[in-house]
């Protein structure tokens, strides 16, 4: 319990700290500190849940489910770190923020490590809402910080629709509540999902199921599901790209785990009525709407980091597909995809804050040549491009071939559908790739210092992922498939 409680509580005395530190030197090693004591005691606390099954207390509960995202958590908290300490300190230098709003960036990055590490822990579903609000606001301050109109505007959009969604997920809440009332035996743990659980078979079906509607678009917005996605976007284009990378590979997630904690007790209540699978269903239907826009703009897009953040959308729609279908296959599947794509997509967003600060611009188009001025920058875009598109042997033509596996299985009508998405989304990133890593370089592009060290780490793991799974992670993953598709992996 005393790793829980260090893990979840460094954070917050790192951004408290971080607050006030002048120097932008010490401030950014302190960063990288805080997440590095945070990545050992997440390590510590999962090695207790491997051998204990679960931890309970102080109004916490980590399993299997969420121990795996708290360790990926901190992990590309701390990798991020590594890039953001020079990457910032280069932004700083070229006038893009001053000193006083980086005490502001490194506060509010620990700021955002500790809403999400808490949500993820949190036994209270209000203490999960108030979590991911936090987030919210967190990463509101994070994507206006260059102060730009673009930047202002984007952040102003990420808390209007943001804001509407996490009072639509609040209102589910306290559906949930209500619905609990009359079938725990102490009406006071009506916000303890582990209360819940246990009694979800006596919830009122009818409420849970309306529940479940406001608490799927609620989420669903910060997962990023359409139609509710513009903010995403602009978000990423538009602020810092650490904060890209921490938001595509890790606040999605927790709004995802979110979702699939609510799912758990809505199929509770629901699994001896007519509508038993209504929710899988319904997060079918918005993950495969998702993933299919989000495939077909990315032929649109013209700035690579909004191309990116369309890839991210696409993802967070296969994976909530995925966790709709429900049964062992495809929940494992989904669990596996939240895994690699983290890993590959937070890489990828490192090495475009490089290629964008060798070419000076986030514009496709001027983008040309990175391989023969930087051939680091260029073959980690190349190789993190191929990884998110599915080329095997990488962990998410692992996670895809499962989760294609599934649909075939269970709706295989379907499996056209995704098939169609993946080879769109294969076209609209390829058709950019080649001519930003293999063009013609401008004249007077010059290679910068990059730290590809993050780069290189993820894109291995997942490599590694895809040849073979180490047991202890199969375990995890098995146990967190057990728990939420009620059964065993055959």
């Amino acid at each position: 319990m005393n790793a829980l409680l260090l893990t979840v509580t460094l954070p917050l005395a790192g951004g408290l700290l971080l607050a006030v530190v002048r120097s932008l030197r010490v401030a950014g090693w302190l960063n990288l500190a805080f997440c590095l004591a945070g990545l050992i005691t997440s390590l510590v606390l999962a090695g207790q849940v491997l051998h204990h099954g679960e931890l309970v207390g102080y109004s916490f509960h980590v399993d299997a489910f969420n121990v795996y995202l708290v360790v990926l958590t901190t992990f590309v908290g701390f990798t991020t770190a590594i890039f953001s300490r020079p990457y910032m300190a280069h932004v700083c230098q070229e006038g893009w923020v001053s000193e006083r709003r980086m005490r502001l960036y490194h506060a509010m990055f620990q700021g955002f490590l500790f809403t999400m590490l808490l949500a993820l822990t949190t036994d209270n579903l209000g203490v999960l809402w108030v979590s991911v609000e936090g987030a919210t606001l967190a990463t509101v301050l994070l994507v206006s910080l260059y102060r730009t109109p673009e930047a202002v505007e984007a952040a102003w959009k990420y808390f209007i629709l943001c804001g509407v969604g996490i009072a639509l997920a609040l209102f589910g809440t306290v559906l949930v509540y209500f619905a609990a009332q009359h079938a725990l035996a102490d009406p006071r743990q009506g916000l303890s999902w582990m209360a819940l659980y246990a009694e979800s078979a006596h919830l009122h079906p009818a409420v849970m199921a309306i529940a479940f509607v406001f608490l799927l678009v609620g989420y669903g917005t910060k997962v990023g599901l359409v139609p509710l996605h513009n903010w995403l976007p602009d978000a990423h284009s538009e602020g810092p790209t650490p904060m890209s990378a921490v938001l595509s590979g890790l606040l999605l997630n927790v709004a995802l785990y979110a979702v699939v904690r609510f799912k758990m007790l809505v199929d509770g209540a629901l699994a001896n009525t007519e509508n038993a699978a209504v929710a899988g269903h319904l997060m079918m239907g918005f993950g495969l709407i998702s993933f299919l826009v989000a495939s077909l703009f990315l032929h649109r897009q013209r700035d690579i980091k909004r191309m990116f953040s369309y890839s991210s959308i696409e993802h967070m729609g296969m994976m909530t597909f995925a966790f709709g279908i429900g049964g062992p296959l495809a929940t494992f599947a989904g669990l596996l995809h939240m895994l690699v794509h983290s890993l590959t997509k937070s890489a990828i967003f490192v090495t475009v804050g490089h290629v964008s600060h060798i070419a000076g611009t986030q514009v496709i188009e001027h983008i040309r040549g990175m391989i023969r001025t930087q051939p680091a920058v260029g073959w980690g875009l190349l190789l993190g491009v191929a990884a998110i598109a599915g080329f095997p042997p990488f962990g998410v033509f692992t996670s895809e071939f499962l989760l294609l596996s599934a649909t075939m299985d269970s709706w295989p009508w379907l499996t056209s559908l995704l098939l169609f998405g993946l080879v769109v989304a294969f076209a609209g990133l390829f058709r950019y790739l080649h001519p930003m890593v293999y063009g013609k370089a401008p004249e007077g592009q010059q290679a910068v210092t990059a730290n590809m060290l993050p780069v290189m780490l993820h894109l291995l793991l997942v490599l590694a992922l895809g040849i073979a799974i180490p047991a202890f992670l199969s375990h995890w993953l098995d146990q967190a498939t057990w728990l939420i598709a009620g059964s065993h992996l055959l």
